[in-house]
């Protein structure tokens, strides 16, 4: 079914680099405000604050070429079926899972982008991120983000019990032991925070608090609600190391992972 090509494999594994050092962003951001307080934010919080630090524009675009290169990909691996997930109900679930993810890293692309082309608005990303929040805060589409998120949290936890990243990653046994913890934590502790998000989507759908004003359900939405808990501040840090952990799983996935290309995709001369 497969067949090497050199510019895909090598856009995968960029893309899963993006994702780490973003998750490693997040986790430490969550870490901070755990350790001495403020205010909670998730991805796109991570991308504005990197505009702020020396060759910051280099290293948002850098991660937005990385973003589009894992967007790609996930696109490859639900609609090319790259990981072999077939056409059963369990197959079209995860390749649905895989088209989702591919959407979101787009508009995470498109919001760095935004950034990089009005570095001197820190807002919320302009016209791109306004019509995206207010098509998430209706009804409808807060109860399909509650269904999708929650099935990705199953996903991530029987993956970790499973596990089943091992069927997709090629390293020694010498690797893998230390890979494998690495990997199981990853997922779970990524696993719960996106059960929270699931939490806040369904919350927001049931009590109808829709519209763009309605807050973030997202990551930053999630950091939020784990701080404003008792013991807030050491659940965050717990949360925070957790996402680091789960950045240390896609970097493992940059370097080991198996990327393979459907026949249909072409490969350069």
């Amino acid at each position: 079914m497969t067949r090497p090509s050199t510019w895909l494999v090598t856009a995968a594994r960029v893309g899963y680099g993006a994702r780490g050092v973003v998750y490693v962003l997040c986790g430490g951001i969550a870490v901070y405000v755990g350790l001495v307080g403020g205010d909670a934010t998730g991805k796109k919080g991570a991308l504005r604050a990197l505009l702020d630090r020396p060759f910051g524009s280099v290293l948002l675009g850098a991660i937005a070429l990385g973003f589009v290169c894992y967007a790609g990909w996930r696109f490859v691996q639900s609609l090319g079926d790259a990981d072999d997930h077939g056409t059963s109900l369990k197959g079209l679930s995860v390749r649905g899972g895989l088209l989702a993810s591919g959407v979101t890293y787009s508009a995470l692309a498109l919001y760095a982008g935004s950034l990089l082309f009005n570095a001197g608005d820190r807002g919320d990303g302009g016209s791109v991120h306004g019509t995206l929040a207010g098509w998430i805060g209706s009804t409808p589409a807060a109860f399909l983000l509650c269904a999708v998120f929650l099935g990705v949290t199953i996903a991530h936890g029987w993956k970790a019990y499973q596990r089943k990243y091992r069927d997709h990653l090629r390293a020694g046994p010498e690797v893998m032991k230390v890979v494998d913890p690495i990997s199981v934590a990853g997922l779970l502790a990524r696993g719960v925070v996106v059960l929270i998000v699931a939490l806040l989507f369904g919350y927001r759908a049931v009590s109808q608090a829709g519209g763009a004003e309605a807050g973030d359900p997202g990551l930053a939405g999630a950091m939020r609600f784990v701080r404003d808990l008792p013991a807030g501040g050491a659940l965050l840090i717990a949360m925070g190391l957790g996402l680091v952990t789960f950045a240390a799983y896609s970097l493992a996935e940059a370097v080991w992972r198996k990327i393979d290309v459907p026949d249909a995709l072409p490969s350069p001369a």
